[in-house]
Formats: C-alpha cells, sequence, structure tokens
C-alpha cells in the first residue's frame, strides 16, 4: 500500500451516499495515512444509503463553504442515485468538482458520482466509466464511456458500482500518491 502522509482528501457527499462507496474509499485513504475530510452542503450529519433503505449517519468535517480546493490534494466522489443528483444542483458544489479539474488535482468518482462531473463540464474526450445506467449521460457530456471495473485518465479514476470498490480503492490511493510526482500543484 502506498504512504500517503501528508496528503489530505475531500469526500464531497449529501445525504443519499451509497454507504459503501463512501465507508470504503475513506477507510482505504486512512490506512494509506491520508487525512480525509467528509465536506457537504450542511454541517452536522450526513447519512447514507444501503440495500435500498437509508443507513448509518456520518459526521460532516467542514461544509463546502469553508473550504476550496486549496485545503485538498485530491477529490473523492461516492455515488448513490440521491447524493450526486442533489449535489449537481448545487452551483457550490459543481464549482469545487471543477476546480480540482482546473488545478489538476485527482479525481475518483464511483456509480452515480460522474453525474457531478458531467455538471462540472470536465468530461470532454476523457476516457470513464460509471454506473451503466448513465451511460448516455456520459457519452452525451463528451466522454469516451467504458465498461470497466476502474478507469484512470489523467489523474480521474471511475468505476461502475460497489462491485468494483477494491480496484477503485487501490487506483484512488495510487493517484492521490502520485499527484504530488506529477508536478501538480497541492
Amino acid at each position: 500500500m502506498e504512504n500517503i502522509n501528508k496528503k489530505t482528501v475531500a469526500i464531497l457527499a449529501t445525504d443519499g451516499f451509497e454507504e459503501s462507496e463512501l465507508r470504503e474509499p475513506k477507510k482505504a485513504l486512512e490506512d494509506a495515512g491520508a487525512n480525509v475530510h467528509i465536506v457537504s452542503l450542511k454541517s452536522g450529519e450526513i447519512k447514507g444509503w444501503a440495500d435500498g433503505n437509508w443507513s448509518k449517519s456520518y459526521n460532516v468535517d467542514k461544509t463546502l463553504d469553508e473550504v476550496s480546493q486549496n485545503n485538498y490534494d485530491a477529490l473523492m466522489l461516492p455515488g448513490g442515485q440521491i447524493n450526486p443528483d442533489v449535489l449537481r444542483k448545487d452551483k457550490n458544489a459543481v464549482g469545487f468538482v471543477k476546480s480540482f479539474f482546473e488545478n489538476h488535482k485527482p479525481v475518483a468518482a464511483i456509480c452515480h458520482a460522474p453525474w457531478l462531473l458531467a455538471e462540472a463540464g470536465v468530461l470532454e474526450g476523457r476516457k470513464i466509466t460509471s454506473y451503466g445506467s448513465i451511460k448516455t449521460d456520459m457519452v452525451n457530456a463528451g466522454a469516451n464511456w467504458v465498461d470497466e471495473e476502474v478507469v484512470v485518465d489523467s489523474g480521474l479514476v471511475t468505476s461502475r458500482s460497489p462491485e468494483d470498490l477494491p480496484a477503485f480503492n487501490k487506483k484512488l490511493v495510487e493517484e492521490v500518491y502520485e499527484g504530488k510526482h506529477q508536478g501538480q500543484t497541492t
């Protein structure tokens, strides 16, 4: 496992995130030494979604109005249907996502989370994957969509579903580790 001590990663999420897609990448990042913040639209707690029902609540570390990409080395976006659909309607959330691309920092998105990437206008010409039902949205946003477990395109890591989490987490940690070594700003 790569050692990513001193790296700080934002997980942008709100109520309705797929619980495993926040819990497992957060654990993988922390196990590799990263400092991880759950960033959301509101302070307090956000509630996950698992097996067709509301699940556990997670503490929000920072609200969007308290942070910028300058505070982070990378961004991770969990899926679920509700979470990215709510976030893509919030101009500050979309701007936060876009700022990581403008500053060439690693971004990871799984399942339905690439909806946020489409909204941010950052998919043109990018090779990605996502949950199969949003393939058309991704293609319409200019992405080269493929049906693969995990895809990495210039610091952008994408995967399809919770079944892909082991491969997704491995590539996420690698990209966070390599981010500093590619001359990218931190």
